[in-house]
């Protein structure tokens, strides 16, 4: 095991990759130049800053044979190509009758704290859950950032993943380069054990979960912290079975709650009559509030969830 961080990690996996398989490219609107070093410029494609195109050549390219990896930068940028990734990559599997496989992996930066204001500061991985036909994975850690990507590179689906801005220059253990761990699409990790109250956090929430959970210990307050690291297909089981043993259950999101990936998760716990039986409270969600991210960093603060939020959430479900 050594550190890296989680640009790297995301860095290292693509590398590995695109040794292990001549099929699979890159394409993006910034020349990643460790890329272009090693693999030059017919596999690392810098691009005209034109995403509907970058999509629809990722889907064709897919569909004859290649692993087209498209990155859109932040995923603002995503949304010029939203028919080609609603339209056509999402179904084309299905339109096919499954006789052509289309593995794509999309990446996109999510989430606030870069001061970046409205456009940029956004975590709408939500809208893409409601789509059947893409995967989407959410990493909050270097080490899950490599495992996942690697399993998304080497699926026959398309696949996105939304990696959080917050957590770039983060560090975290990762296994040695070239060991080649890859972690399973849909399976949730429990990042920390406790008996009192279970939190599913999303992305940057899991460490500011984490350091809720340590502060709440001093009061006697045990926390379970589940990471569901992917959320199309959400790990059903490992979040009802934590909510049975817990009886509460608390979801700290970045992005806003009309509709999100907390609704969703609140409702696997909910809909579940075994699990529903087992609440001791009802359910709660810490997330960003329902308008656009202000520019100001104290606004954007406000905004968003942090550690104390949820500490407070917690302290709410527990003793309410």
């Amino acid at each position: 095991m050594r550190e890296i961080t989680y640009a790297q990690a995301g860095l290292e996996a693509v590398q590995e990759e695109m040794r292990r398989d001549g099929k699979v490219f890159y394409m993006s609107t910034d020349a990643i130049l460790p890329l272009v070093k090693e693999f030059g410029e017919e596999r690392m494609r810098a691009t005209p800053i034109a995403e509907s195109c970058m999509t629809g050549m990722s889907i064709g390219a897919a569909g004859s044979g290649f692993r087209p990896i498209c990155d859109w930068r932040q995923v603002t940028f995503c949304f010029v190509a939203m028919d080609q990734i609603v339209n056509q990559a999402a179904k084309i599997t299905y339109m096919f009758g499954g006789q052509q496989k289309f593995p794509i992996l999309f990446r996109a930066a999510v989430g606030g704290g870069g001061r970046l204001a409205a456009q940029h500061s956004q975590s709408p991985y939500s809208m893409f859950m409601n789509m059947s036909g893409l995967k989407i994975i959410l990493p909050s850690t270097p080490r899950d950032l490599k495992g996942l990507l690697k399993s998304a590179i080497r699926d026959n689906n398309p696949v996105i993943s939304f990696e959080g801005n917050r957590m770039l220059a983060m560090k975290g253990e990762v296994p040695d380069a070239g060991a080649d761990e890859v972690i399973p699409i849909g399976k949730a990790e429990v990042k920390r054990q406790g008996k009192d109250v279970t939190v599913v956090a999303l992305a940057w929430a899991v460490h500011e979960t984490l350091a809720a959970a340590e502060t709440l210990a001093k009061e006697g307050i045990s926390v379970e912290v589940v990471d569901p690291r992917t959320i199309a297909p959400l790990d059903a089981e490992t979040i009802r079975a934590s909510v049975r043993k817990t009886g509460r259950l608390v979801i700290a999101d970045e992005a806003g709650p009309v509709c999100g990936a907390s609704a969703e998760i609140a409702t696997l716990a909910t809909e579940d009559p075994a699990t529903f039986k087992a609440l001791k409270a009802p359910v709660k969600r810490v997330c960003a509030l329902f308008v656009p991210i202000p520019y100001s960093p104290g606004l954007e603060d406000h905004v968003f969830p942090d550690r104390h939020k949820i500490a407070d959430g917690i302290r709410a479900v527990v003793k309410g």
